[in-house]
């Protein structure tokens, strides 16, 4: 049987050689790149660039935002700009106004003083003509005068004539308002907005329409009634005045005006009252709205009914001065039907007179 041959150069051989080489080529490959990694002097400035263009493209980016922003900001300084233009053109125009209506204001001004001038110079020359008028003359015996709207004059069978004449105004809530509510409405508010009510300004004009009615050598005395009674001319209670006495007509009509509507009506302190005069009075006006709420006392409750309120009327009558004639104007209320029965039975008893005015009388 043969021998077989050695051979050196087998596969395993081959393998190893190859194996040996690769592994001396991996070697050297390792090692190039660490040393050229080594001796880079450029990687630093590499990272610094990488950096820098990093924050580059965010200041970019953040100046878009900017700007947008800016655009904004332009857009509404422009709006505010345009919108101020407007504010000070109104502001400027309404100078203008302003100082159109202080001219008119001021000129305004100038023709009403200058119409209080010749007012008061035609008072003046009216007094001067009235002083040579002589009492006994018939279409000069008043004192005052009262002209209504178009100088109208009316048929009212009410003479106000006698020599010691008493008016009695009823000054209570109720002459503030036609009806109930609006009288409870109105008897709460300041006493300047009482005063320009319309059913009181047309009891107060009736007042004044009855001075100037009164004869020169008559004695007069005006009183209001609510609760109570005064004379409108303070210090004068149970004092007669003179008729013939301008001035003294002229204040107790001012007197008049500055009273307000309040409280109740009391029928009782109206007429007792009038008994108290000394000497008593021949000829009575009575301005009133309707029956009393309460007599001598307040009422116990907070109502008082139709039934009552007549029973107060005929309670005060006990107190009226016999033999004097009552001349009854009536500014009737509403709820109060039997006021107008009442008074007028009142008038005919004491052969007085009983009227109710229009609105716009007198």
């Amino acid at each position: 049987m043969a021998r077989r041959r050695a051979d050196v150069f087998g596969l395993s051989f081959l393998d190893c050689i190859c194996c040996g080489f690769g592994a001396t080529v991996l070697i050297f490959m390792i090692i190039s790149s660490a040393a050229q990694r080594r001796d880079d002097p450029n990687a630093p400035l590499r990272a610094e660039v990488d950096k820098v263009a990093q924050e580059v493209l965010e200041g970019e980016r953040r100046l878009v935002v900017l700007r947008n922003t800016v655009r904004e900001v332009d857009d509404q300084r422009a709006k505010a700009q345009g919108l101020s233009t407007r504010v000070l053109a109104a502001i400027r125009q309404s100078q203008e106004e302003l100082a159109t209506f202080d001219q008119s204001t001021v000129a305004r001004r100038e023709a009403i003083e200058k119409l209080k001038a010749d007012l008061k110079a035609l008072e003046e020359g009216t007094k001067r003509l009235s002083g040579g008028v002589p009492s006994q003359e018939v279409p000069g015996d008043k004192v005052r005068t009262f002209v209504g709207d178009g100088d109208r004059q009316y048929l009212t069978g009410l003479k106000v004539g006698g020599k010691r004449i008493l008016v009695l105004v009823d000054a209570s809530a109720s002459m503030l308002a036609d009806t109930i509510v609006n009288a409870i409405r109105r008897r709460h508010l300041p006493a300047e907005q009482r005063r320009q009510a319309a059913k009181w300004r047309q009891a107060v004009r009736t007042a004044d329409w009855l001075a100037t009615q009164m004869p020169r050598d008559s004695r007069f005395q005006i009183y209001a009634f609510d609760v109570g009674a005064r004379p409108v001319v303070a210090g004068t209670d149970g004092v007669w005045l003179d008729a013939g006495d301008p001035k003294a007509l002229d204040s107790a009509v001012q007197a008049l005006k500055q009273l307000a509507p309040e409280n109740g009506t009391s029928l009782h302190a109206a007429f007792a009252a009038a008994a108290a005069m000394t000497p008593r009075p021949d000829n009575i006006v009575l301005i009133t709205d309707g029956l009393p709420t309460q007599g001598r006392t307040p009422p116990r409750g907070k109502t008082v009914s139709g039934r009552d309120r007549l029973r107060l009327f005929e309670r005060a009558m006990d107190e009226l001065p016999r033999g004097v004639p009552v001349n009854v104007i009536l500014l009737p209320m509403e709820g109060d039907p039997m006021a107008a029965s009442a008074f007028w039975k009142l008038a005919m008893a004491t052969s007085g007179s009983f009227m109710t005015p229009s609105r716009d009388w007198p």
